[in-house]
C-alpha cells in the first residue's frame, strides 16, 4: 500500500485555476466519498484552501491511482483534462511523505512560516474522519504530519518573525516601548493598510484605537469596528499627544506631519517616547521627524527592509526544518513498512503453529501408554522446532521492514507459505494504529 498525493497550489495555478477546482468546506462528504469509490483507492483526504487543493489516498497500483485522482478532479468539477493536467503535480512514496509534512509545517506556504495550513488540514481530516474515509494509514500518517509541525514551530523559529509590513510595525513598536498593553493607537487614515495594521496591534494588546481620517464617517465606521474613538481631521494636533503609535496612510501629495508639530506634541507629553510609521506612498510625515527627541520614525522603505530580514531569518530556520522532516520520514517509513511485514509475520506464526497442533493432536490421539508429562513434554518439543524453524524467515522480514525492499520479501513468504489475511492480521494492525 503506498501513500500518494495529487494537487496543485499557487505554485503551479493561477488563482482562475484553483478557484475552478476547490471543494466547499461544507460539502465535503460527497467528494470524499467519491474519491474512495474510485477502483484504485482505499482511503483518502481531501485539502481544499485558497492555495492549494490537494488529495493525498492510498493505493496498491500508484500510477493507476494518481492517474484516476487526476481525471476525478477535471471530471469533478467539469473542467477538461488537458486544462488541468499541466497544472497539476503528484507525488508517491518518501515524495508524497516529504511533501505533505512540509505543508504542514507551512514549509510550502506562500509565506513560510504562517500558522494557518496546519489548522487547515487538521480541518480537512476532520471531515475524512467524519465521513470514513480515512484508515490507518492516512489517520497515522496525518497525526505524523500534525506532531512534524509542531515539532518545526517549537524547535525552530520559523514563525518568530514577522513578514508582512503591517505585523512588522507592531514588531518595531514592542522593540520600542516592550508591552503594548498600556499604549494606544492613533490610525491617520482609514485604508486597508491601517485597518489590517490596527487588527495586528489589537491581537497584541494595545489599549486603545483612534481613527481619524478626511472623511469623518468612514473615521467612524472604523472606530466603531474597534471599539475606539473617531477623531475629525482638523483636530489632528489637538489630540495628537493622547497617542503613543502613530500610524499614516492617506493619500495626500504632501506631508501632513511635521516636525514643528511633533515638537510641540513631545513637550505636552513630557518627552514620553512616540512612534511613528507612514506607510504611505508618497510619504504622509517629514523625514526630519525623526530627528526630534524621543521620536521614532519609520517609513514603507524601513519595514520593507525589516521584512526582508525576517524573510531571511525564516529562510535559515527552514533549512532546520528541512532536517527535521528528513529525520521524520524515515520514523513513518518504519512504521509504513511494518504494517506489510507484521502482519506475514503473526500470518506466518498462525500457519505454522496451527500445522503444529493438529499434528501433534493427531499424535496424542492414537499414544496409548503416554507417561503423565508426556503432552506437556511434546508441546514444548514442537513448539521449540516451530520457534526454530521460523527464526531465519522472521528476522529476515522483521529487517526488511528497517529499510529494504519489504514488498520482495512479504510478497514471496506469502506465495511460498499460501498465507491468507485473517482476524489475527487485522487485530495486529489496529494494534500498531494504536
Amino acid at each position: 500500500m503506498e501513500i500518494i498525493v495529487v494537487g496543485l497550489s499557487h505554485k503551479t495555478a493561477s488563482v482562475d485555476i484553483r478557484e475552478k477546482v476547490a471543494f466547499s468546506p461544507t460539502q465535503m462528504e460527497k467528494p470524499l466519498r467519491a474519491v474512495v469509490e474510485l477502483p484504485e483507492i482505499t482511503e483518502a483526504v481531501i485539502v481544499s484552501t485558497c492555495n492549494r487543493v490537494e488529495i493525498y489516498a492510498t493505493t496498491r497500483d500508484i500510477a493507476g491511482g494518481m492517474a484516476r485522482v487526476k481525471r476525478f478532479l477535471a471530471d469533478y468539477h467539469t473542467i477538461s483534462a488537458d486544462t488541468l493536467e499541466p497544472h497539476l503535480y503528484a507525488h508517491h512514496g518518501e515524495a508524497a511523505i516529504r511533501h505533505v509534512f512540509r505543508v504542514a509545517a507551512s514549509l510550502d506556504s506562500m509565506v513560510v512560516g504562517e500558522p494557518q495550513i496546519l489548522g487547515q488540514i487538521k480541518t480537512s481530516y476532520g471531515y475524512a474522519a467524519e465521513f470514513k474515509t480515512s484508515g490507518i494509514i492516512l489517520n497515522r500518517f496525518l497525526h505524523k504530519a500534525f506532531s512534524v509541525a509542531k515539532r518545526v514551530r517549537t524547535e525552530t523559529k520559523i514563525a518568530s518573525s514577522a513578514v508582512s509590513v503591517s505585523f512588522a510595525a507592531v514588531e518595531l513598536a514592542r522593540k520600542i516601548f516592550g508591552e503594548l498593553s498600556d499604549k494606544t493607537v492613533l490610525l491617520v487614515g482609514a485604508g486597508e493598510m491601517c485597518e489590517l495594521a490596527a487588527k495586528h496591534f489589537i491581537n497584541n494588546g494595545v489599549r486603545g484605537v483612534m481613527v481619524t481620517n478626511r472623511t469623518f464617517e468612514r473615521a467612524e465606521r472604523l472606530a466603531e469596528e474597534f471599539e475606539g474613538k473617531a477623531i475629525r481631521f482638523e483636530d489632528l494636533f489637538d489630540q495628537l499627544h493622547k497617542a503613543d503609535i502613530v500610524l499614516s496612510s492617506t493619500g495626500a501629495t504632501h506631508f501632513i506631519i511635521k516636525p514643528k508639530d511633533v515638537e510641540e506634541v513631545i513637550r505636552r507629553r513630557k518627552l514620553k517616547p512616540m512612534f511613528f510609521i507612514d506607510i504611505a506612498v508618497p510619504r504622509d510625515i517629514d523625514p526630519k521627524v525623526n530627528d526630534v527627541e524621543n521620536v521614532y520614525l519609520y517609513d514603507m522603505d524601513d519595514l520593507q527592509g525589516v521584512v526582508a530580514s525576517n524573510l531571511q531569518q525564516r529562510a535559515e530556520e527552514a533549512k532546520k526544518a528541512e532536517a527535521i522532516i528528513d529525520e521524520e520520514i524515515g520514523q513513518f517509513y518504519k512504521w509504513i513498512s511494518n504494517l506489510e511485514v507484521t502482519p506475514t509475520i503473526v500470518a506466518l506464526r498462525s500457519k505454522f503453529d496451527e500445522i503444529r497442533k493438529n499434528e501433534l493432536e493427531k499424535t496424542l490421539s492414537t499414544w496409548k501408554d503416554l507417561p503423565p508429562d508426556g503432552e506437556k513434554r511434546l508441546e514444548a518439543l514442537t513448539n521449540a522446532i516451530v520457534n526454530k524453524l521460523l527464526h531465519p524467515p522472521i528476522a529476515a522480514l522483521k529487517k526488511t521492514g528497517q529499510g529494504g525492499r519489504t514488498d520482495l520479501y512479504v510478497d514471496a513468504v506469502r506465495a511460498l507459505f499460501d498465507l491468507q489475511t485473517g482476524a489475527a492480521e487485522e487485530t495486529e494492525l489496529g494494534e500498531l494504529e494504536e
